[in-house]
């Protein structure tokens, strides 16, 4: 994982993505450009989480990122994707005191971002309405997400949550041919590879999917919605 620190490239980026960049101080501006960091990370490589400390508000500009919480045995489930020109405030848990849970975040594809320092983000909240109402609107937001997936754990059968994870993979990557492998499906959902071969197996029999080497192709998308929606 690479960072830099160029406060002229932070300025346009920051410009470019955040939504109350024109209702800052040219001092304020100054100050976030100087408290933000160019992140480079590859594919699956950890920015927050297991140890690593509070990273920050992450603004990706291209790629994307994987957030998910991680279970002390090591399981893991998917909570949302921060994908290009999106950002993610619960990276910068320690400025949010309503948070009393962690939150891992990994790159899901080779992620270049930017990082802002939570002190001085959480220093803007405090002093510029716009940015405070930004934090919580963001907070609501993911929040949401976190509470998408905890009612399809709950509520919903684990084919229609594989079903609904292929369709979302094809809607996000605009292919039928999605490159995962099953024990990457299996930390996506919080659940064991050996669940998530059989019922992609089942699938396959149904005519819903074809089984590659580390890839999952859509045969049937119908199929598959049906499921997701029963």
């Amino acid at each position: 994982m690479d960072f830099a620190t160029n406060p002229t490239i932070a300025t346009q980026s920051l410009a470019a993505t955040l939504p109350f960049w024109d209702q800052l101080s040219s001092a304020e501006r100054e100050h976030l450009a100087r408290a933000t960091r160019l992140l480079r990370a590859r594919n699956a490589e950890r920015i927050q989480g297991g140890g690593s400390g509070c990273a920050g508000v992450v603004v990706a500009l291209s790629g994307s990122l994987r957030a998910y919480m991680l279970s002390e045995g090591g399981k893991e489930i998917t909570l949302f994707r921060v994908e290009a020109g999106e950002s993610c405030v619960l990276a910068a848990s320690c400025i949010l005191p309503m948070i009393t849970f962690d939150i891992a975040l990994d790159a899901a594809d080779d992620v270049e971002a930017l990082v802002i320092d939570p002190r001085l983000f959480s220093q803007l909240a405090q002093e510029n309405t716009a940015v405070e109402a930004f934090l919580y609107r963001q907070t609501a937001q993911r929040f949401s997400d976190c509470m998408w997936v905890m009612q399809q754990v709950l509520f919903s059968s684990f084919d229609a949550r594989l079903a609904t994870f292929l369709l979302d993979e094809l809607s996000r990557t605009g292919s039928e041919h999605i490159a995962v492998t099953h024990d990457e499906i299996a930390r996506h959902l919080g659940s064991a590879r050996e669940v998530v071969s059989r019922m992609l197996k089942y699938f396959e029999r149904k005519g819903l999917v074809a089984l590659g080497r580390g890839a999952v192709d859509i045969i049937d998308r119908r199929g598959l919605l049906a499921l997701a929606t029963a």
